[in-house]
């Protein structure tokens, strides 16, 4: 085991203070490539990841106000209603502060939207006991919408 993959293994913020400190002092050729390209990987991938889970957030909530919002016995809706759209502002809140920070995630926006779509139905499904059968088999909202305070669907129920 070399001297980096032990740092990197048991100490790893060390490890990035090391690297970091090899960086600013020039010297590439004391730096550990195999490790930093995998970190740098990750990170980009993180970033995608947050971007998928914070839309099959945002979409399941979305669902679940247009599609069970009106099943549920009066005093369920409004107390649903308010904990469904705090929990809408909040991921539109975090996805366009996730947007601003990474603008290159913005050309993986409709990949995002498709992937977590699927998600977000099966989350619907299995919380709400509503049929998969209900809900289109496309993502029912544009781009635009999901990131739209002021969007919130009818009721289809």
């Amino acid at each position: 085991m070399n001297k980096f993959t032990e740092l990197y293994e048991h100490d790893f913020n060390a490890w990035i203070h090391n690297q970091i400190s090899l960086l600013k002092a020039g010297k590439t050729n004391e730096i550990d490539i195999e490790h930093l390209i995998e970190e740098l990987e990750d990170m980009g991938k993180s970033n995608l990841r947050e971007l998928e889970s914070r839309f099959i957030i945002l979409i399941a909530h979305l669902l679940k106000w247009q599609f069970q919002l009106a099943t549920l016995e009066t005093q369920w809706q409004d107390f649903e209603g308010k904990s469904w759209r705090k929990t809408i502002i909040e991921q539109r809140t975090q996805l366009l502060y996730l947007l601003k920070k990474v603008p290159s995630l913005k050309q993986k926006l409709q990949n995002a939207v498709t992937e977590a779509y699927l998600e977000a139905v099966m989350l619907v499904v299995k919380e709400s006991k509503l049929s998969k059968s209900i809900f289109p088999i496309d993502c029912p909202y544009t781009i635009e919408q999901l990131l739209d305070d002021d969007f919130y669907p009818e009721n289809t129920v």
